[in-house]
């Protein structure tokens, strides 16, 4: 299928310039961008009219390979722009429902994107160990992250030798803070951290505030969205929105990660998603929580008791859904302006 021109898009040209807030890298997660289908030249042209100093590409396909000859050409073309850019990959647990063992063992998929980052200049690898769907099953989550950290340490030395660190993100409802906050010290936080993520804690019944209290030490990048939460019967409804369009004090998280975390990007991944059910409501839903602290999700409690009600978000086709993304990104990028500014 032919590639969307970036130069066709018509929104593209009418995104204003975003003026940049002093002493903050804020940047952008190209999944925010995941319909696009642009080159990853496109994507920095994009990212720089939002004056993005920092542009991570997520994943593999947003690059678009890791050819040397095309990564040292991204390179270059960011260095133009005057943006650092930051890669990343997804699963490299062996035991997670999310790896893909036909791209390699664990160890070698690391090894090439750590080869990967120093071509393209990226300080770290960002990568993941799976899903909510790995907190239940026949393998604990505590059997993932031992198996992650296995896979992490045998690739110490090459991390090591290539100045790369390994950026492991609590992604789409995995791990919760205090889990991976273990995961990087037991596989050695002199080359792990993390990229931490402001939606993902509500897939795990986690009020972000307390991730970013357990993990803020450690964090080497971020993932930044806001979220809305809400009591339903069963339990509570996660929904992540525009910035600010959440109800679980996302300025002031900002402004935490911003005191707690100097110099470490903020780079925005929008994803605006229908509600999604939690049933704690249900014994059989804590089979993949019965180590989590009553005082952890007293705080969860208190966000979605204090929360009210949000509609389904209207289905779209395919274009619809592209030009929604960008919609949902250049709103966010706004607000972040304007908050940005008001923390300056």
């Amino acid at each position: 299928m032919r590639r969307r021109s970036f130069l066709a898009a018509a929104s593209v040209a009418a995104v204003p310039p975003v003026p940049a807030a002093p002493n903050v890298k804020h940047g952008v997660d190209l999944f925010s961008l995941r319909s696009q289908a642009w080159t990853a030249f496109e994507y920095l042209a994009y990212c720089a009219k939002l004056n993005a100093k920092v542009v991570h590409f997520s994943e593999i396909r947003f690059l678009g390979g890791l050819d040397p000859s095309h990564l040292r050409k991204v390179r270059a073309r960011a260095e133009e722009f005057g943006i650092e850019i930051e890669i990343g990959m997804r699963s490299i647990c062996p035991t997670s429902k999310l790896f893909d063992p036909s791209q390699g063992t664990a160890e070698q998929q690391l090894e090439r994107m750590i080869e990967a980052a120093a071509i393209i200049g990226s300080p770290i690898v960002r990568a993941f160990l799976g899903s909510m769907a790995d907190r239940t099953g026949s393998i604990p989550i505590e059997r993932h992250i031992e198996n992650t950290v296995k896979v992490l340490r045998s690739v110490k030395s090459r991390a090591e030798s290539k100045g790369i660190k390994i950026a492991i993100e609590n992604h789409a409802g995995d791990m919760q803070g205090r889990e991976l906050k273990m995961l990087i010290e037991e596989a050695g936080k002199d080359f792990t951290g993390a990229c931490i993520d402001s939606g993902n804690p509500l897939w795990t019944i986690e009020d972000p505030h307390v991730t970013l209290d357990h993990l803020h030490p450690y964090v080497l990048t971020s993932h930044v969205r806001d979220s809305a939460v809400w009591r339903v019967p069963e339990g509570a409804a996660v929904q992540w929105v525009r910035m600010g369009e959440g109800n679980v004090k996302i300025d002031e998280y900002v402004r935490k990660y911003l005191a707690l975390c100097p110099g470490k990007a903020l780079s925005l991944e929008i994803i605006v998603t229908q509600p999604r059910t939690f049933a704690f409501s249900k014994p059989e839903f804590w089979d993949g929580y019965r180590r989590m602290p009553a005082w952890e999700f007293a705080r969860f409690l208190q966000l979605a008791d204090e929360g009210t009600p949000r509609q389904p978000t209207p289905a779209a086709d395919k274009d619809a859904a592209a030009a929604r993304e960008r919609e949902d990104l250049e709103a966010s990028a706004r607000y972040m302006e304007r908050l940005l500014g008001a923390a300056a």
